[in-house]
């Protein structure tokens, strides 16, 4: 049996030049795996507690140093000499060891940086890879994993916080149809991409890439944005609907105001009613195949009024909605409230804690997408996790960006060799 010899942190800088969480694992083999921490922008306010340091002096506070001391003086020893592959006794000591309800006292970064280095370790101890690795977790919790590549949603046009405060809505996608390899939709979509830039700088818009790698043009409106897409897609050989789908991230939250949702394509705010009514036209113009946080993340009545009108033609996907908690999953089954998932095991801290709200969502009949953050590092264990649980999509950004192409990179290796089997 392998066991965990040490366990250690540092401070290292994510794709926002913001501080984040480095943790490795060193087993009494000699081997060591590495995983670090991503964050996000556009946070849900229910997910479990990000710590930072709130020390003025360094990164404008942003630092991560309590997390880094944490690790190495009270949560590695903690697990020091513990199976690497026993990820359910190593995530249950660190939640029992922290005891609150949104890891206020060590931090949901501060944990998942040991819970992924641990998965990774177990991983190396079984000398199978990753996704192997996590599909048996999965099996553990009851899941039946068939192993295969989810469909990527990739970040073609950036706004909301995402973005340049060009656009309303935050991210606006496009979907390989799901009968192509992996490979030809990654081939696909970056060469649109690539259109949707040639197209930008023909009309003359600014077009800087955002948090993501999606384009952030100083375009008008946001129906501007799916014209550009349209044409995109067109320009650069392909059909919509054939080969290609939309989607969109809209993250209502940020233009949610005083009851009332505020977008430049429209002049005067909209309540729940005029704002469901403006989605029904984009569905029957453009057709899209996902609709994330379309309304207020406590806005229970619109969400359900949202599933009841369109679900049945598009997956609703809850993230500010859910933020990965079993008990608010819960709650939006009961209430119909969705149909789809965004998952990110950042926002509560440990694997088998996401493991649990993947199964929660399966037995559901929900779509499960697997997602980065805005903030990421080159990390690229995201894209096992996602393979090894089954995910129907995942969402990792712009087919731009180091870290964000690491993961879509990963990818093309687990389909290669998945091929070979």
């Amino acid at each position: 049996m392998a066991k965990i010899n040490k366990i250690w942190a540092r401070e290292i800088l994510g794709s926002r030049g913001i501080p984040t969480v480095e943790a490795a694992c060193m087993l009494d083999s000699g081997d060591i795996s590495v995983s670090s921490v991503p964050a996000g922008a556009s946070t849900g306010s229910h997910e479990a507690l990000e710590l930072r340091d709130d020390d003025p002096g360094r990164f404008k506070g942003k630092g991560v140093l309590k997390s880094v001391n944490l690790i190495n003086d009270v949560l590695g020893p903690s697990v020091t000499g513990m199976d690497p592959t026993d990820q359910i006794g190593i995530d249950e000591k660190m939640l029992k060891m922290d005891g609150t309800k949104n890891k206020s006292k060590f931090g949901a970064n501060t944990i998942l940086a040991i819970s992924a280095t641990v998965a990774k370790s177990g991983a190396v101890a079984k000398k199978i890879p990753l996704y192997r690795h996590i599909a048996e977790i999965s099996a553990q919790h009851g899941m039946q994993i068939q192993l295969k590549i989810p469909t990527p949603l990739f970040n073609m046009i950036n706004g909301g916080l995402h973005g340049a405060g060009n656009l309303d809505f935050q991210e606006f996608h496009v979907i390989p149809a799901s009968n192509k390899k992996y490979s030809e939709g990654l081939r696909i979509s970056d060469e649109i991409y690539i259109t949707v830039g040639e197209n930008l700088a023909r009309r003359g818009a600014i077009h800087s890439v955002g948090d993501e790698g999606g384009y952030a043009p100083n375009l008008f409106t946001n129906a501007d944005a799916f014209a550009v897409l349209s044409d995109s897609v067109r320009e650069a050989g392909y059909s919509l609907g054939r080969d290609v789908f939309f989607g969109l991230d809209v993250a209502a939250n940020v233009f949610f105001k005083n009851n009332k949702y505020s977008i430049r394509d429209k002049t005067s705010p909209m309540d729940e009613n005029q704002m469901l009514e403006y989605y029904k036209s984009l569905n029957s113009t453009y057709h899209l195949a996902i609709l994330e946080d379309g309304f207020h993340e406590d806005a229970w009545g619109s969400w359900k009024k949202l599933s009841e009108q369109l679900g049945n033609q598009v997956t609703i996907v809850g993230d500010d909605l859910l933020v990965t908690s079993p008990k608010r999953v819960e709650k939006a089954i009961k209430e119909k409230a969705c149909n789809g998932i965004l998952v990110k095991p950042n926002q509560v801290g440990t694997i088998i804690e996401t493991l649990k709200v993947i199964k929660q969502s399966i037995e559901a009949g929900w779509k499960v997408i697997v997602s980065h953050r805005s903030g990421e590092t080159n990390d690229w264990f995201i894209a096992d996790f996602a393979v090894g649980v089954g995910a129907d999509y995942v969402k990792f950004g712009a087919p731009a960006r180091g870290e964000r192409v690491a993961k879509y990179n990963r990818l093309l290796s687990i389909e290669a060799e998945l091929a070979l089997l």
